[in-house]
């Protein structure tokens, strides 16, 4: 099971707790070679659209440098930022702080088992 990792708002620096989860990820990579994977971010609601759109880009970018950092290929690791477009709590704009902050996220999908 691949678990999300979380941001602070307004952020795309992986925290302590990120770190851990994809350090989790870094030892499954190593023991499963064949393994492809793509790391949707997101954003919470708030900001404008393009704002949050490249505050997620830097998240996808902050979590595949930190797997390449661990000695993933980068062949094998890939990032899309998502902005605000797929929420995973959808409560508009009537989110509370911890809904805001389950959906600035970091999810892993695998996209090639070899």
């Amino acid at each position: 099971v691949l678990n999300e990792i979380y941001f602070e708002f307004n952020k795309s620096n992986i925290t302590p707790e990120g770190a851990k989860e994809l350090d989790r990820l870094v030892n499954v990579m190593k023991t499963k070679p064949e393994l492809v994977i793509m790391a949707k971010s997101h954003t919470d609601s708030r900001g404008s659209d393009s704002y949050n759109k490249a505050l997620s880009e830097r998240r996808a970018k902050a979590t595949v440098q930190y797997l390449v950092s661990k000695g993933i290929a980068k062949n094998r690791i890939s990032g899309k930022g998502y902005g605000e477009s797929e929420p995973k709590v959808n409560c508009g704009d009537n989110c509370s702080e911890e809904q805001h902050a389950q959906n600035r996220r970091s999810e892993f999908l695998i996209v090639k088992e070899q």
